[in-house]
């Protein structure tokens, strides 16, 4: 184990990539406990009626901001990080597609809202939360800075937009404010964050903004790879949130509220995943390229790591739901630690879900990824018809579960390729997972 360490220590790639993890890391876990605190504050404030009509708006307009990003964020990564390209066309090129997809989101809910049973004032609400969407196009920064494994600045701007509008919230909490400014400061939020990622790009990237550039070429190359990204990005999308709809519909606005604090908490453990992929993802394409057997190696260590580090957080939130729902929430919460419970080992799944759809876009088998979504979605939502009415709020957690742990079993079976299975088999394994760390290979 010593030796281990001292080869990681000493190790230039490692240690490169292992520094900018860690301060993402850092900056999630900063984000989870300020938000989770402020979230709990704001829930116990709103109570769960109010409360989940904050979580229904928020789940209604996210069915449709997902086309805000058209799928690009990989792709875009994936070709910064590719030799002799021109960063500042694809940059500009993505912005503006994003500025493009700000407008379908709106499009999309103007045709959803006439189907739903929603007042005029929840509406309105909507349009407010939908219109912090076309902040989402600034993240093309992220995307740059990722490829360049300098996701520090990304990480200051969150910590300034982070810190401004938890302050906001605690000034509306003291002040009696209603449930409106709550909204308004999710835009507020939104564009303080796009604020200090245009700043760090213009401070710390070696791209100037007036070589950016929009190229209709590139955008048709980007769509083209993105596209079944897009479809999936939509299905996951409203299958992540999909659950909050049909409860508020077959049963009532409250059971809203009371399922949503219990997915507040079960969804903060999902940054693990996206923090290690998004921060090793350019180390794994490089590797992808340049020497198979690390390639493989990268793979298995981040099936390893995502699945026991999801077990463990499973095992422990579960034995502990009563006393987590009672200390955050309170008695009006009552209804939310079952469901905590359940949701929880969601994120096993979801784990390996993460790294096996990143798996699928480096080998260009993404309309793959869709299928499964779909089928996942389809069965979601059929689930969630059958247990939401037999156990209410409780059974529209048990359909997550089921649709997220079939799916990949379901969509191997059509690839030849059934390497993500023999890397999830492996990772069950202890011994092979202990004999893979013993055997250190390098990062």
């Amino acid at each position: 184990m010593v030796k281990l360490i001292k080869s990681l220590a000493s190790h230039k790639g490692f240690v490169k990539y292992f520094n900018n993890t860690l301060l993402i890391f850092f900056e999630k876990v900063l984000r989870i406990f300020v938000g989770l605190f402020v979230s709990v504050w704001v829930a116990r404030y709103l109570g769960p009626t109010d409360f989940g009509e904050f979580s229904y708006i928020l789940s209604f307009v996210g069915i449709f901001s997902v086309l805000a990003t058209l799928g690009l964020d990989s792709i875009v990564v994936r070709e910064l990080v590719a030799e002799n390209i021109d960063e500042g066309k694809i940059i500009g090129t993505a912005f503006l597609l994003k500025i493009i997809g700000f407008f379908l989101v709106i499009a999309a809910i103007l045709f959803a809202i006439p189907f739903t049973s929603n007042n005029s004032y929840t509406n309105i609400l909507i349009f407010i939360v939908a219109g912090a969407t076309i902040f989402q196009s600034f993240n093309v920064v992220d995307m740059y800075f990722q490829s360049k494994v300098l996701s520090k600045y990304v990480v200051y701007a969150n910590f300034i937009s982070l810190f401004i509008s938890s302050i906001v919230k605690i000034i509306f909490i003291l002040n009696e404010y209603s449930l409106i400014y709550f909204i308004w400061v999710i835009v507020f939020d939104s564009l303080i964050l796009a604020a200090g990622l245009v700043y760090f790009f213009t401070t710390k990237s070696t791209i100037s903004i007036k070589n950016l550039k929009f190229d209709k070429e590139t955008s048709f190359f980007l769509l083209k790879d993105s596209w079944p990204l897009i479809f999936s990005g939509i299905v996951i999308s409203i299958y992540m949130r999909i659950d909050q709809i049909m409860i508020r519909e077959i049963l009532n606005i409250e059971s809203v509220g009371q399922y949503a604090a219990a997915h507040k908490i079960s969804s903060a453990w999902y940054f693990v995943p996206s923090v290690i992929v998004s921060s090793l993802f350019p180390a794994i394409i490089k590797a992808k390229k340049d020497n198979h057997e690390l390639y493989l190696y990268r793979l298995q260590f981040l099936y390893d790591f995502m699945i026991w580090i999801g077990v463990f957080v499973a095992i422990v939130i579960t034995l502990n739901a009563d006393a987590i729902i009672s200390l955050l929430y309170g008695s009006q919460y009552n209804q939310s630690s079952q469901v905590l419970a359940i949701q929880i080992w969601t994120v096993v799944v979801m784990n390996f879900g993460i790294v096996w759809s990143k798996w699928l876009i480096l080998e260009n088998m993404q309309r793959y990824g869709l299928y499964g979504d779909i089928f996942s979605l389809l069965v979601n939502i059929v689930l969630n018809l059958f247990l939401i009415r037999l156990y209410g709020i409780n059974g529209a957690a048990i359909a997550t579960f089921i649709s997220y742990l079939i799916t990949p079993f379901l969509v191997m079976a059509f690839i030849r390729n059934n390497l993500p299975i023999v890397m999830l088999l492996n990772s069950l394994n202890i011994i092979k997972v202990y004999k893979n760390i013993k055997e250190y290979k390098g990062i």
